[in-house]
């Protein structure tokens, strides 16, 4: 038998072993409560003129009211990115394409949650501000506040007297990577909104058209254009474009059914050879997260093939923790798990490894709930977080002061961040519940978006 026929049954008997032994483990959870908690979450990452607010999160004001771009434009609202209060337009689009993408694929599961209204509310909150910050066809604000400043400070939001610079990518200083990530983001909520608000669907769309073009137009990446001053620290560097062009080419295909946008989405995976990466799906890689969507989409065979045999490599030749987590990463180690589930869950859809992926989607999940020893969600289960890394979270009511006195303390937060992914635990289950451990214990709108979508699934399948 030929090597590559004999490695290929290895992985398939090593993937059934892993789901005949995912089957045998795990507890039993509500996961339509942790969505409904994750949506909580979201509302406590608001910035602007608050509305719409669950009453537990009283502790949250209006804040940076002020946001401008540099004529003087509206870039008030949207969501702060973790427990910082920067806004970042390149992991602000992500987030709201995973979020966008899971509601999607899993409508029935948010519904049978109680959720679908919810979700929807979380992804117009940061939809409304990106159609803001898309001033022009070739201007875009991709971020506002000094990063170095903003992470100085440790306070409540509504006090905050920073300067708040915006910047934004344009035809002098291009930004493909963040353009075309916000297209991605515009075109799948497009999707979400189509039957309920036709018109809202309209604008989205056009606004992603519109910003696939400037990006496929005028190629830089965005943090080496001078879009973003070298002196301001920016957290989220990006290494390449590519994988956004045609992730963004890929989601406009799908949801306008147009064989133009299709064409130019395999064009640009060939021109930047996407098939040759691989790999998991985050805020800054997306060839993976391209493969599932064409997978779905293109009569090539490719994509479906490429997709599956990643997700085969990573559930049985990557680190597991030894209580299991697939471990990728230090950094969010809870929501790359998640997101390598929804990325391979989409070969479950299509019909292939079927039990494998749910099983492994739904172990991945609980271990974060709770079947490594205790839960991981601010809010939910056994032993939860107490004191995740948020400012806001970690400020007393008035008039009680707020400052760095709050980051070194050990008490736990005064208020609870509900639904909050923390980062997660090291390689070997290592975790403490300690604020100034922002590798493992900050919060972050990446974090739960992957994560929202699995729960959903897994709410769908009926588990």
């Amino acid at each position: 038998m030929p090597c590559a026929s004999v490695m290929a049954s290895l992985r398939s008997i090593l993937l059934l072993l892993l789901s005949a032994a995912v089957a045998c483990l795990g507890g039993t959870y509500d996961y339509a409560e942790v969505i409904q908690k994750s949506l909580l979450f979201y509302q406590a990452e608001r910035t602007g003129k608050l509305s719409g607010m669950d009453p537990s999160l009283y502790w949250r004001k209006d804040s940076c009211l002020d946001d401008k771009g540099q004529n003087g434009e509206d870039l008030t609202g949207g969501y702060f990115d973790a427990g910082d209060y920067m806004k970042f337009g390149f992991t602000l689009a992500y987030t709201l394409t995973l979020l966008s993408w899971g509601a999607i694929s899993y409508e029935q599961g948010y519904s049978s949650a109680g959720a679908l209204d919810g979700v929807r509310d979380a992804i117009k909150w940061g939809t409304d501000y990106l159609l803001k910050a898309h001033v022009s066809a070739n201007e875009l604000y991709v971020q506002v506040g000094n990063t170095t400043a903003d992470h100085n400070y440790w306070g409540r939001p509504e006090d905050m007297t920073l300067e708040r610079p915006a910047y934004k990518v344009d035809t002098e200083h291009p930004g493909t990577d963040v353009a075309a990530e916000t297209a991605a983001a515009l075109a799948a909520a497009s999707g979400v909104f189509r039957s309920v608000d036709a018109t809202y669907a309209d604008t989205l769309l056009q606004h992603a058209k519109e910003l696939i073009a400037f990006a496929d137009n005028y190629r830089a990446i965005y943090t080496e254009s001078g879009a973003i001053p070298d002196s301001d620290g920016t957290a989220y560097l990006s290494k390449g474009y590519g994988d956004e062009l045609a992730w963004g080419y890929a989601w406009l295909a799908k949801i306008t059914n147009d064989q133009t946008y299709l064409q130019r989405a395999e064009e640009v995976y060939e021109e930047f050879g996407l098939i040759n990466i691989g790999g998991g799906l985050n805020w800054e890689q997306k060839a993976s997260g391209v493969d599932a969507v064409l997978a779905n989409i293109s009569s090539n065979g490719q994509y479906l093939e490429h997709l599956r045999g990643t997700c085969s490599y990573l559930l049985t030749n990557e680190k597991r923790t030894p209580k299991g987590l697939l471990f990728l990463s230090e950094w969010g180690s809870l929501q790359v798990a998640a997101t390598v589930a929804l990325m391979c869950l989409e070969v479950s859809n299509l019909g292939l490894d079927q039990e494998t992926l749910q099983a492994f989607a739904k172990q991945q999940i609980d271990y974060a709930l709770g079947d490594a020893g205790r839960s991981y969600v601010v809010g939910f289960g056994e032993n939860p977080p107490l004191r995740a890394h948020h400012r806001a979270a970690s400020c007393p009511d008035l008039p009680a002061t707020c400052d760095w006195t709050q980051y070194s303390t050990t008490d736990p937060n005064p208020h609870e961040v509900t639904g909050a992914l923390v980062g997660g635990p090291g390689e070997n289950d290592d975790y403490n519940d300690d604020r100034t451990d922002y590798v493992h214990n900050e919060v972050c709108i990446v974090y739960n978006a992957p994560f929202m979508g699995v729960l959903a699934a897994l709410k769908q399948l009926g588990y």
